[in-house]
């Protein structure tokens, strides 16, 4: 079965079916690669670039992204679970790290007072996910389950929630102007307004 090796890089590659729970690496660069159905669940990546990436029907449940960096990386239909982003290098000369996310589960992970504007959620399942004080300026985050999420001086400023379901959103705490919401969902933020609806 193939393997990766410290300190290698990889360009252009394909990867398919590895299965690499546990692992530990360091120092990889990954460039202009794809990974399908690859389960490196629990693995830590220490150091490490993926630039220009594509995950496919992964397990990255509990993955530990200390130190590493990620540009232009895509997710799709895969599983993050667990996974504290504010571990990863996130250089401050970037304005948008192009991450996108579509028809995954983020659930209990965590993007605690990062700036990943321009971030983009598609039908993603985000069930007690820590968006306090991080910045999402333009983000899309659009027909995904925000469950139990916690949005705390968090900046959604023109950003897209159309169709996500489930948010608990105080517009008294957080930066809303611009930003969609769904007609119907939308009547969630009016709790913290004191009034009370009738038919």
């Amino acid at each position: 079965m193939e393997t990766l090796k410290d300190g290698e890089l990889y360009f252009d590659r394909l990867f398919t079916k590895l299965k690499l729970p546990e692992a530990n690496y360091e120092r990889i660069e990954f460039e202009d690669c794809c990974f399908s159905e690859c389960d490196f669940s629990q693995s830590k990546f220490h150091y490490c670039q993926f630039i220009n990436c594509e995950f496919n029907g992964c397990n990255l449940s509990l993955i530990d992204l200390s130190s590493t960096r990620l540009f232009g990386v895509s997710f799709e239909a895969s599983k993050l679970v667990g996974v504290d982003w504010t571990k990863a290098h996130w250089p401050i000369y970037h304005r948008d790290f192009e991450l996108t996310f579509s028809d995954c589960n983020l659930s209990d992970s965590s993007f605690f007072a990062l700036v990943l504007n321009e971030l983009s959620l598609k039908t993603c399942q985000l069930h007690d996910v820590d968006f306090r004080e991080g910045h999402f300026k333009n983000s899309v985050m659009s027909d995904c389950d925000f469950r139990g999420s916690l949005f705390i001086q968090t900046n959604l400023e023109h950003a897209d929630l159309s169709g996500s379901t489930n948010y608990a959103i105080n517009v008294f705490e957080n930066r809303v102007k611009g930003a969609k919401f769904s007609r119907f969902e939308a009547l969630s933020l009016l709790e913290y307004l004191g009034v009370e609806l009738v038919d």
